[in-house]
C-alpha cells in the first residue's frame, strides 16, 4: 500500500489555522485524511515538534492515524526522520492545503520511482496550483539530501534543494492525458476557501479528477475566483527556487 505522509502544521500566515476551517462538517485535516483513507492510501500525519501542532496530533489519534513530530522549518529532514522512524522506504508526500489531489496521479507517480528514479516532481498544471499530485520519494535518496545541509535550514520550498545532485535520479512527471486542472486548487487564501467550498457543496469529499474538470469547465465564474492569487504564489515560488543549496 502506498504510505501518504499528509504535511502539515498549525502555523499558517496567510490563512491562519487553514488545517482547522470547516470543510463540509469537517475539519480540513479530517477531510485529508479521509479522502487518503477512501483512496486505499495509507496515511501519516507528519508536523511539527511546536506546541501549537500537539492539537495535530490529537487528531490523527482520533482518526486513528499514524503522526510523527518533526522538525518545524526542515520539512526535508522531517520527512527523513518519520520515514526512519516507520522505517518506510518510499512514500508520496500530501500536503493539507490541496484537499482535492488525485489518487490516479498519486499512483502513477508512485510507479515511476520503480523505474529507477529517486524523486518524482509533479507534473506542470500541480506546481502552478491545481494541486492534483505531490512529489514520491525514496528515503534513501532523501537521507543523501539531508546529509548536505544543515539541519536547521528552512526548506519549505523544497525545489532547490533537491535539484543538482548527481546521485538522485529525478523525473518530472507531465500531465495526464486527460481532464488536467488547470484552475488554482489549493488553500493558502481566503478566496481558495471560498471557492473549494462551492466545489465541495456541488461535488462533496470525494469528487475524482475527472469530476472536477467537469464542474469547473461548467461553471467559468467558480474556476475563476481566485486567479488572481496565481499572480503571488508564483512569485513567492520564484523567490525560493533563488536561495542558494
Amino acid at each position: 500500500m502506498i504510505k501518504a505522509l499528509i504535511t502539515v502544521r498549525s502555523s499558517s500566515t496567510r490563512l491562519p489555522r487553514k488545517c482547522f476551517l470547516d470543510f463540509g462538517g469537517k475539519m480540513m485535516i479530517e477531510h485529508i485524511i479521509n479522502r487518503v483513507k477512501f483512496f486505499k492510501i495509507d496515511p501519516i500525519i507528519c508536523t511539527t515538534e511546536q506546541d501549537s501542532d500537539k492539537e495535530l496530533v490529537n487528531i490523527a489519534k482520533k482518526n486513528d492515524v499514524k503522526y510523527f513530530c518533526g522538525s518545524e522549518k526542515n520539512k526535508l529532514k522531517r520527512w527523513n526522520d518519520c520515514c526512519n522512524n516507520f522505517n518506510i522506504d518510499r512514500f508520496h508526500s500530501i500536503d493539507a492545503d490541496d484537499p482535492y489531489f488525485c489518487a490516479e496521479e498519486v499512483i502513477r507517480s508512485m510507479s515511476f520511482l520503480d523505474k529507477g528514479y529517486d524523486i518524482i516532481y509533479p507534473s506542470p498544471s500541480s506546481l502552478l496550483g491545481g494541486a492534483t499530485v505531490g512529489y514520491s520519494i525514496k528515503n534513501d535518496a532523501l537521507s543523501k539530501i539531508c546529509n548536505t545541509i544543515e539541519p536547521t535550514t528552512d526548506t519549505e520550498m523544497i525545489s532547490s534543494f533537491i535539484l543538482d545532485h548527481n546521485e538522485i535520479k529525478i523525473y518530472r512527471m507531465t500531465d495526464p492525458d486527460n481532464d488536467v486542472i488547470t484552475s488554482r486548487m489549493t488553500l493558502d487564501y481566503e478566496e481558495d476557501y471560498q471557492k473549494l467550498c462551492k466545489i465541495l457543496r456541488q461535488l462533496g469529499h470525494f469528487a475524482t479528477r475527472s469530476q472536477l474538470h467537469r464542474f469547473l469547465v461548467d461553471n467559468p465564474s467558480i474556476e475563476s475566483m481566485n486567479t488572481f492569487r496565481n499572480e503571488e504564489w508564483a512569485a513567492r515560488q520564484s523567490n525560493q527556487s533563488k536561495k542558494p543549496i
